[in-house]
């Protein structure tokens, strides 16, 4: 695998460990996969529950977690750190400002069009900014927001595709439709950004995720373009990730037809594990009492089954009779914990034998 640049970032291997919330993906996972020649990812949802203990604000809570995980990381290794804030989170302009002030290295938004990033960027801002799209007309359409307005244009752009966990950026009817997939999407977005690359003489690396869990899935995506690949779920079983062993264990203990998609209350798909919590919203036997948090814009408590955030918060801890784990297409696959190392080697086994 060749390296992945993203401006003056050099990054060795060119893997960057997806964003996971809430609590899954932390400083201790985010560091380990740095160590390892990749880009570790904190995830930004939710901090406010983790660092309650800080503030009953969950702003100001979530402002304390923020800055505190990219503490650790960086006392933990001197790779690559960058976060993942969520277009619609409540408070992603103060999370987006706090990032950027304690100096990290990528900002990854999604979950809605960061079409005003670039604004809290000023002259001494060394921080990357990489909008995370499902289409080609979503990549042009942030570039040319950011470039009339701000002068600036995306440093990377990661195209999910519908085999991701967690919130997923299509319709329900669009997520199995050939066209839909990750190789179309890819080479859809790759189609856009190359006009952007030659008008504005700018490299804007292209990153393909969703579904990716192979060496060879790695190289099916870099022959077709791609710089590099994002990949959440198979660091979700290992030693260092930031979740609880019951968690992981989901993980392990799944089976393909255990992951399906699920109607989330912010309002968008999601694929998740189903287990006895799910089949009981399912049943239409959950039903929450107020909105704690009001974490996300697009949340609509009066007609949720339940508070996304608190079961989400929930799973990570360990209690999953009150919450469930998000997952992407082949959690199945996984059998075992293992290290993150264990990972990137075997990772980098299945790219040099895939045929």
């Amino acid at each position: 695998m060749e390296e992945l640049l993203i401006g003056n970032l050099r990054i060795p291997v060119p893997i960057i460990q997806g964003g996971m919330g809430v609590g899954i993906s932390l400083s201790n996972l985010a560091s380990s996969v740095a160590n390892e020649g990749g880009v570790g990812v904190i995830s930004s949802a939710g901090l406010g529950l983790l660092y309650r203990k800080y503030s009953q604000n969950f702003t100001e809570a979530s402002n304390y977690g923020l800055a505190e995980e990219i503490r650790k990381a960086r006392e933990k290794t001197k790779g690559i750190i960058g976060v993942n804030i969520m277009v619609a989170m409540t408070n992603f302009a103060e999370t987006v400002k706090t990032a950027i002030a304690e100096k990290i290295d990528i900002i990854f938004s999604g979950a809605g069009l960061p079409l005003d990033l670039p604004s809290f960027l000023d002259e001494s801002s060394t921080t990357k900014l990489v909008p995370i799209v499902s289409s080609g007309r979503a990549a042009k359409l942030i570039c040319d927001k950011w470039k009339n307005h701000y002068d600036y244009l995306p440093d990377a752009i990661v195209v999910e595709g519908p085999k991701a966990g967690g919130h997923l950026g299509f319709k329900l009817n669009q997520i199995d439709l050939p066209e839909f997939s990750l190789q179309v999407l890819v080479k859809e977005v790759l189609n856009e950004i190359k006009k952007i690359e030659i008008k504005f003489n700018k490299k804007i690396p292209v990153i393909a995720a969703g579904g990716i869990y192979t060496g060879c899935d790695i190289k099916e995506m870099l022959e077709l373009g791609a710089s590099g690949v994002q990949m959440g779920t198979r660091f979700v079983t290992t030693e260092e990730c930031d979740a609880s062993i019951e968690f992981k264990n989901s993980y392990i203990d799944s089976k393909k037809e255990d992951i399906e998609i699920i109607k989330s209350p912010v309002g968008m798909p999601g694929r998740a594990i189903i287990n006895d919590f799910l089949i009981k919203v399912k049943e239409g036997k959950k039903h929450p009492s107020n909105c704690p948090f009001k974490c996300i814009k697009t949340c609509d408590v009066n007609n949720s089954d339940y508070c996304i955030i608190s079961a989400l918060y929930n799973a990570y801890t360990g209690n999953l009779k009150s919450g469930f784990s998000f997952a992407g297409a082949n959690a199945y696959l996984a059998e075992k914990i293992n290290t993150v190392k264990d990972v990137f080697d075997s990772l980098k086994k299945e790219y040099t034998e895939c045929v």
